[in-house]
């Protein structure tokens, strides 16, 4: 009869600590490869890597999240502890520790807009750094010569500006600085031609100006970048950006901000019929204040006059009233003639803004550079003739003087074995040998004799 054994205990399947973790990692991965979490950011912190790792967490439970660098490129807000997120990402175990957590690609805020919470917040940082503060605001200058105009070359604005500038102040002077306004490499523009005109001093006053739209449109003049290009620039900066009710981090930094573009180019520069007019005012004041001096000084005398200690002094008040009104002749006639002395300074200096034209000392520096560069060539020609004559006759000299024409005249070199040129015989001994340069080729000899 045969036996039968039954095993009642089952086969055990024992997991490696590493294999279970790697198990629940494809788990999840699999199950949550995206998902959305709300909660609210704590315990935030950033590597020297410049990742950043926090806690989401709501009232019962909390899971960590990591957010790598590259990703953290298309988050325009800082991550901060105490707001509320939404968060997208996939979840996985980090081995390492054996704990599961969140690996985000994609951040939004809850309430505010992802743009305007980085809004505020680059606000709130750079008001507290007092980049915002009146004490550091720059004057503009009264009349500037020459004026920095950042912006795209195509858009409105640049049109709007110039058509104003043109129309208030005809000779005014403007540089523009091609920039993009508008997308990811915006910011880096417009702050390299902030520096550059900055470092430059290739103007008096700049304006950084850009038509409407939306708040995305708009957003790389609320980079930190250009932000503190427009605080380190030692020029006077005036925004003209977006309409009247839009507002910029760059405005907040400028030293003066416009509500437009076409403000901006008002603000910058003045009419030049408000300067004449200022003259004309200063003029009419300048009148009235002498006849009233003039006035004040006539009735003090007509007082000391009266007085009875110069009622006998008749004839000396007449030669003092007289000669007052000489006086006052020449002092009329010394106004007029500062008066007409700063009417024509004035139109000399408006006649040089319009004739800002530097051809002339061009054409003159051209001719001063061809003269110079025609005698530069004339005296090392000189110096080239010299040295060549001088190296002629050294040459001379040396075939001269070679030793060689002595032997093409018969005359030779005796040599030792050691190669030294023997000049006496007590140099050598009787069977030495001894070489003897000729003019052409060389004898090898031996000493048979000496004599002295």
């Amino acid at each position: 009869m045969e036996q039968f054994t039954l095993n009642l205990v089952p086969d055990r399947k024992v997991w490696t600590v590493s294999q279970l973790t790697a198990r629940i990692r494809d788990l999840l991965e699999a199950e949550f490869d995206d998902v959305w979490i709300a909660g609210e950011i704590s315990n935030t912190h950033a590597s020297q890597a410049g990742h950043i790792y926090f806690t989401l967490k709501d009232e019962k439970s909390q899971i960590r999240c990591a957010c790598f660098r590259d990703k953290l490129r298309g988050i325009k807000f800082r991550p901060e502890d105490g707001l509320n997120v939404t968060v997208r990402g996939s979840i996985s175990i980090y081995e390492a520790r054996g704990e599961y957590q969140v690996y985000v690609t994609q951040i939004e805020p809850i309430g505010l807009g992802a743009l305007q919470l980085a809004f505020e917040q680059l606000k709130a940082r750079l008001e507290a750094e007092g980049l915002f503060d009146d004490e550091r605001k720059k004057p503009l200058p009264l009349l500037p010569r020459r004026i920095g105009l950042v912006t795209s070359p195509t858009g409105a604005a640049v049109r709007d500006v110039l058509r104003i500038l043109k129309r208030r102040f005809p000779n005014v002077y403007v540089l523009l600085y091609p920039v993009r306004v508008q997308g990811e490499e915006a910011a880096g523009e417009i702050a390299a031609a902030l520096k550059y005109f900055g470092r430059e001093q290739a103007a008096d006053v700049l304006l950084l100006v850009r038509g409407g739209g939306s708040l995305e449109d708009l957003w790389a003049f609320n980079e930190e970048q250009v932000a503190r290009a427009i605080a380190a620039c030692p020029i006077p900066v005036i925004t003209g950006i977006g309409h009247e009710t839009d507002f910029t981090i760059a405005d907040f930094v400028a030293d003066v901000r416009a509500s437009t573009p076409s403000n901006a180019a008002e603000i910058v520069v003045r009419a030049r019929d408000d300067f004449l007019r200022d003259i004309q005012n200063l003029s009419h004041s300048l009148a009235q204040h002498m006849r009233l001096v003039l006035l004040s000084r006539r009735a003090r005398l007509h007082e000391l006059e009266a007085h009875r200690g110069f009622r006998r002094l008749d004839h000396l008040l007449r030669q003092h009233r007289q000669r007052a009104d000489e006086l006052a002749s020449r002092l009329g006639d010394s106004l007029r003639r500062r008066l007409e002395h700063s009417r024509r300074r004035v139109d000399v200096a408006h006649a040089r803004l319009r004739a800002f034209d530097f051809r002339p000392r061009i054409a003159a520096l051209e001719l001063r550079l061809a003269q110079r560069r025609q005698d530069v060539g004339i005296r090392i020609e000189r110096l080239l003739r010299a040295r060549s004559e001088r190296i002629e006759r050294l040459r001379t000299q040396l075939e001269e003087r070679s030793p060689l024409r002595v032997l093409e005249r018969g005359y030779a070199v005796a040599y030792d074995a050691n190669g030294d040129v023997v000049r006496s015989t007590d140099q050598v001994e009787v069977g030495d040998a001894v070489s003897i340069q000729l003019a052409r080729g060389v004898l090898g000899t031996e000493v048979k004799k000496k004599s002295s």
